[in-house]
């Protein structure tokens, strides 16, 4: 499902050079982390089911290139989609997982500078412009430091190397939460969903009758509805069992 540009204009986010520091500073703190790592560390496995922590740092670095295209394409006046294919992109992630961790650390640290420097033309772009990152989903030109910002951020805390998602800062955490809340639905519910954030953000998935409420501060709301909260964090809360990682 596509999602609805005017879901992406009620989005409570800060201006876009505070997201862009933001962006900055997340990618700071997980280089600061991830250039402590073993080499045994790299290929051990992320939390991501199926996933080395090597193949979550290639991840991190063709997301970015495939950033840097699609803005690119979009200044062009072309589909500013950013990968040819699903297969390419999987390929690129898998050969690049099977590097060093000097080569994983070196490319997380370069291709985060080539879009840091590419994100610069978005000054110039109307903020409402509509980009088709991939196939049928639209984007505003100036949520793409956000949709940088979420990557970053929870591929830290899949990375498994010491950052949680209450680690995240009040402020971005709110920007998420409405970010995952609105773009991606979840699929196959038993029973609706009613998002209660203590900062103030509502919102429902899911038809609402019978639903289950989660709630408390918008980290822990975000990492349940992510699949990225500890267990331990939620069974105190009494939230019910998180969806999976996505």
């Amino acid at each position: 499902m596509a999602w609805d540009a005017s879901d992406q204009a009620r989005l409570s986010v800060g201006q876009l050079a505070e997201v862009r520091k933001r962006k900055l500073e997340a990618t700071q703190r997980l280089l600061g982390d991830t250039i402590a790592l073993s080499e045994l560390a790299w290929q051990e496995p992320s939390r991501l089911p199926g996933w080395t922590r090597a193949h979550v740092a290639s991840h991190l670095s063709r997301n970015a290139d495939a950033l840097c295209r699609a803005v690119d394409l979009a200044l062009m006046g072309r589909r500013a989609l950013m990968y040819d294919s699903d297969e390419d992109r999987d390929l690129a992630i898998e050969r690049g997982s099977e590097r060093s961790g000097l080569e994983l650390q070196i490319d997380l640290d370069t291709s985060a500078g080539r879009l840091n420097h590419r994100f610069n033309v978005l000054e110039t772009l109307p903020p409402d412009m509509l980009l088709e990152l991939t196939p049928g989903n639209l984007y505003r030109a100036d949520l793409l430091p956000l949709v940088r910002l979420n990557e970053i951020v929870l591929h830290h805390i899949d990375l498994d190397c010491g950052f949680e998602v209450t680690d995240i800062d009040p402020e971005p955490a709110r920007w998420l939460l409405e970010l995952n809340a609105m773009r991606h639905p979840l699929e196959g519910l038993v029973r609706g969903i009613h998002l209660e954030s203590e900062s103030g953000f509502v919102h429902d998935i899911g038809p609402q009758q019978a639903a289950v409420t989660v709630g408390g501060p918008d980290a822990v709301v975000l990492g349940w509805l992510t699949g990225r909260l500890r267990p331990a964090d939620g069974e105190a809360l009494g939230l019910p069992e998180e969806p999976r990682p996505r």
